[in-house]
């Protein structure tokens, strides 16, 4: 059996977008064409209709390539229990309002039993600081916290 990837939206829109004039984030959109197209094999890839919604979002050309890549994999739906958790992890965690949708990624991904949160959302997401709590709320709701990382550090193993 494979470890199940919950894939937010990060990383699909570095996956489709125009290649970035940032360095930085050019590397991130290389990085994660190597790993859909070497590693992604390698896990049950999940989305969830929130990450539907944002990548439906904006230039209608880029929505729809966006959706394209995400067409046929499996659909988180958002529940009851996600919601709390969100919630709680919003609240508790020391996000900020905007990190609302954030905050229902993690959840989704705990709630659903993910092995893995894949994102380049370094900011409310792939945040040691944030995740220290984060993980502590999860289990103390009786959930698991997915592992979260970047597409790079799942390039090996």
């Amino acid at each position: 059996m494979l470890p199940s990837a919950y894939i937010e939206t990060s990383v699909i829109s570095y996956l489709t977008g125009r290649q970035s004039r940032d360095s930085i984030a050019a590397a991130h959109q290389e990085l994660t064409r190597d790993w859909w197209d070497r590693r992604r094999a390698r896990f049950e890839i999940y989305v969830s209709e929130l990450v539907v919604q944002e990548a439906s979002r904006g230039d209608a050309a880029a929505a729809r390539a966006r959706l394209e890549v995400i067409t046929g994999y499996p659909v988180l739906r958002v529940n009851a229990d996600a919601q709390r958790l969100a919630d709680r992890i919003l609240t508790l965690a020391v996000l900020p309002s905007k990190a609302a949708a954030d905050a229902l990624h993690i959840a989704l991904a705990a709630v659903t039993g993910m092995n893995f949160l894949v994102t380049w959302n370094c900011t409310h997401i792939a945040n040691g600081f944030v995740l220290q709590k984060v993980n502590s709320l999860c289990r103390d709701a009786g959930y698991e916290p997915p592992v979260v990382c970047t597409p790079q550090e799942l390039m090996e193993g």
